[in-house]
Order: structure tokens, then C-alpha cells, then sequence
């Protein structure tokens, strides 16, 4: 096969690499036979010059005609970016995340900092640990994080863990920073996080264990991987603070609350749950 060139969403281009398209697929938990016929689909499909997104739409075309399940999974990333435009759904996502962990958490918490008082996106306390969690929502994939980021959050984080840690009952408790975004960092703001301590989470970082690694692991899928739905009610939802697929079988009256009948909601709950399934459970 002769080396085809792809357009990525940033503009910048590289050369179609097969494996890439098979490591996704697999991850979304694809079988291997239809791994190898998406695969063989897509590489013959290809030409110079060809977009990401047009490989990714014909690949999930593909795979939604074969399974609900693997296609919602597969989509994760353009899920997460649905979450938009505001990024207030993102910060619930991330805190319910939080909470499926063990974390007691906050959203949108006014703090005041030895100097101002902050709005912090997201406060997370688990035992003696108290996080300030920063969530920054980009809703195309291209965009990142600069170095300007942590060194903003940071300054923040400094101003309220100056007073947290006079205030009656925190002397031996721990503070941290946290930054996540749906995207990624540069390279810049990875190592001033890692110098000056502050938590950086984001699409693949840290290496195995980034955002799509932790939602992929604990089952913990946004709404938006659900075809059943239509946009307004992935929309009403997210207002009642219903952001992730388990929550609409725990909470059996939400699809009802935004005016779904029966017959609707029985297949929104049936692909849900089929979402929410481990690899190890493939049907």
C-alpha cells in the first residue's frame, strides 16, 4: 500500500498509520475480526490528504452498524467535546468522576484566598486531602493548554491554600492543585507542572492513566456517547446534572423528567448499559 498522507484537525500532516486506527478500535472493544474489517474498509477508502475526522466518522459509521456498544465507546473523545459549548457540564463530569472514587465534592464553590476570593471549578476532599480542581474545556480536540494555564491556576491554588490552611481543623491536612482539560497540554505546561507540583490531567496524560484511560477503566461514559438521544436531550439532562450513562439506570424517573416515554427510555437504558460494560463482557 503506498504512504498516504492524513490532514489532522490542527492543519498538521502525517502519514496514515494502520496501527493507530486498530489501537483505538481495540480500545473501544472491538473484536479482532471486526478490527480487521473496519481496518481494511477504512485503508481502502483512504487518499492523499484525507482528514482525521473523515477516517474517525467512516470507522464509527461502521462500527454503529455492528454494535451500539463498541460505536458509543469509540466516540469518547467527540462525546466529551459535546459536553459544550459552556464548560459548566464538563466541571459535573469531572466531579461525578470524582465522586464514583470516593471523593465528597463540590461544584462552582466560591473560596476565599488570602487576597481574593476564587470560584473554583470543582472542590474534591477524600480523608485529609483536600483538591482544588481546575477544569478547562476546549471544544475542539486541536486546541491545548499552554504553560499559561498552570501558572494562573497555580497563583490561585497558592492564594486559597494560603488561608485553607489557617482555618481551624486543616493543620494536618494536605492541599493540592489539580488541573484537567478534555484536551491536552503542551509540552511547556507539562513540565512546569511537574516542577512545581501541580496535578495535571488531560486526554492521555498521564501516560496510561489520562482521562479516556480513567473513564475506560471504571465504565464512567458521558451521555453523549448515547445515539438513542437526541441532542436537546443530552441538553436537559446535563441541566438536571445528569452527566454520565450509569446515572440513567440509578436513576430510573430522569429520562422521564425530560418528557421520554416508555418505549424510548427502555432503549436509551438498553444501550447504556451496554456502554457502561467492561471489555471483558463483550456482547
Amino acid at each position: 500500500m503506498p504512504q498516504i498522507h492524513v490532514t489532522k484537525a490542527s492543519g498538521e500532516q502525517e502519514l496514515f498509520d494502520e496501527s493507530k486506527l486498530r489501537k483505538s478500535l481495540k480500545g473501544a472493544g472491538a473484536s479482532d475480526d471486526l478490527i480487521d474489517m473496519i481496518t481494511k474498509s477504512v485503508s481502502n477508502h483512504l487518499f492523499e490528504g484525507i482528514s482525521t475526522r473523515k477516517i474517525y466518522r467512516e470507522a464509527f459509521r461502521q462500527l454503529r452498524a455492528e454494535s451500539q456498544r463498541v460505536a458509543g465507546r469509540y466516540k469518547l473523545k467527540e462525546a466529551i467535546l459535546e459536553l459544550g459549548p459552556t464548560g459548566f457540564p464538563f466541571e459535573c463530569f469531572v466531579a461525578e468522576i470524582l465522586n464514583r472514587i470516593g471523593y465528597k465534592t463540590e461544584v462552582g464553590v466560591k473560596v476565599q484566598g488570602d487576597c481574593v476570593t476564587h470560584e473554583i471549578d470543582v472542590i474534591a476532599i477524600k480523608d485529609d486531602h483536600y483538591y482544588m480542581v481546575e477544569c478547562k474545556f476546549h471544544n475542539k480536540k486541536e486546541n491545548s493548554c499552554n504553560v499559561q494555564v498552570p501558572l494562573y491556576i497555580q497563583s490561585r491554588f497558592l492564594d486559597v491554600k494560603n488561608n485553607w490552611t489557617r482555618q481551624p481543623g486543616h493543620a494536618g491536612k494536605k492541599h493540592t492543585g489539580y488541573v484537567v482539560t478534555n484536551t491536552r497540554f503542551t509540552q511547556d505546561a507539562l513540565d512546569y507542572g511537574k516542577c512545581i507540583g501541580l496535578n495535571l490531567l488531560s486526554w492521555d496524560y498521564p501516560k496510561d492513566n489520562g482521562l479516556k484511560d480513567v473513564i475506560g477503566r471504571l465504565n464512567l461514559h458521558p451521555i453523549t456517547c448515547l445515539s438513542t438521544l437526541t441532542k436537546t436531550d443530552k441538553e436537559q439532562l446535563t441541566e438536571k446534572g445528569i452527566v454520565l450513562t450509569v446515572q440513567l439506570y440509578e436513576n430510573k424517573n430522569a429520562l422521564k423528567e425530560i418528557g421520554i416515554d416508555q418505549r424510548k427510555a427502555n432503549r436509551v437504558i438498553k444501550e447504556a448499559r451496554a456502554i457502561c460494560k467492561s471489555h471483558s463482557n463483550n456482547s
